[in-house]
């Protein structure tokens, strides 16, 4: 019994099929006598057929035929400038928009975003207010004034001890943190929504899947004033609802703040107490300036 052939090329066993076919071999014959000389499975009865009619139609070339589809697109030098220039224009546009203009592969255009130059996308950074440079201007003169008078109320004695701690507290040595109250106005909802994180529970894998309305902020809200130093909270005053907060209203709660003092930090007005707050309205009338001077 002859050795079946185990190295073999698939231009190979196609010339067979072309040989034997020229001899007027049936196509089942063909398939035959090659499972025969090679080894099992190395062309299926459908493929002899299909080439048995492709060389009855004048077919010559062994070879596969080009397949149909995308052609593919190298990431070239050209097509790198091409894009970076789209995304600088554009630091928001897509990668399916930025195929569509170039006429390339989404793929290729995502090969070449992150590969070659590098970009991630990223999320813009939140702040709570975006400052012009002359409000970035006053803020440094600000600093600087509140700076001068830590030297001032402290002599000639060494300021590096004045910092924050890893906690985030003051080093209370500073004569003018240990007098400094601050205070500010926010509006707060009668009514908070409740958040992705605080609606989470635990289950099985069997259990339902909880459900969660979308709930908007509650229409209805006061106004809170609220007062401290740098070791706590000393006044928390919030209106009645309906009303803001204005020069009369603001000078009324220096009352308050007087008994909160007297309470919390005993000996504070004796020394005497450095009130710092923004250039609102209520903060600035002159109804305010007046009873601060007095």
């Amino acid at each position: 019994m002859a050795t079946p052939i185990k190295d073999w090329s698939k231009l190979e066993v196609r010339a067979v099929v072309r040989f034997l076919f020229s001899k007027g071999i049936r196509p089942s014959e063909i398939h035959k006598c090659i499972a025969e000389t090679y080894c099992q499975g190395v062309i299926s009865r459908s493929f002899v057929y299909q080439w048995c009619i492709w060389f009855r139609e004048g077919q010559t070339s062994l070879d596969d035929e080009p397949k149909s589809g995308r052609l593919k697109t190298s990431t070239n030098e050209e097509n790198t400038t091409r894009v970076d220039e789209l995304i600088k224009c554009d630091r928001r546009m897509k990668i399916c928009k930025i195929a569509l203009k170039l006429e390339i592969p989404n793929s290729t255009v995502h090969e070449i975003v992150h590969d070659p130059l590098g970009y991630r996308k990223v999320s813009a950074r939140w702040v709570p207010k975006m400052l012009a440079e002359d409000h970035k201007l006053q803020r440094v003169e600000s600093s600087q004034r509140l700076l001068l008078r830590c030297h001032q109320d402290n002599g000639d004695e060494d300021m590096t001890h004045i910092g924050v701690r890893p906690g985030g507290y003051f080093r209370a040595k500073n004569i003018l943190f240990e007098n400094l109250i601050t205070g500010d106005e926010t509006w707060v909802h009668l009514k908070t929504r409740e958040t992705k994180r605080g609606s989470m529970t635990l289950k099985h894998p069997s259990s339902p899947v909880t459900k969660k309305f979308k709930v908007q902020r509650s229409a209805a809200k006061v106004m809170a004033t609220k007062s401290w130093d740098a070791k706590c909270v000393i006044l928390l005053d919030i209106l009645p609802q309906g009303q803001c907060i204005n020069a009369a209203q603001y000078c009324s709660t220096f009352d308050l703040l007087r008994d909160a003092i007297r309470r919390k930090r005993p000996g504070l007005l004796r020394r005497g107490v450095v009130l710092q707050h923004n250039n609102a309205t209520p903060h600035s009338a002159n109804l305010t300036q007046q009873l601060l001077q007095r």
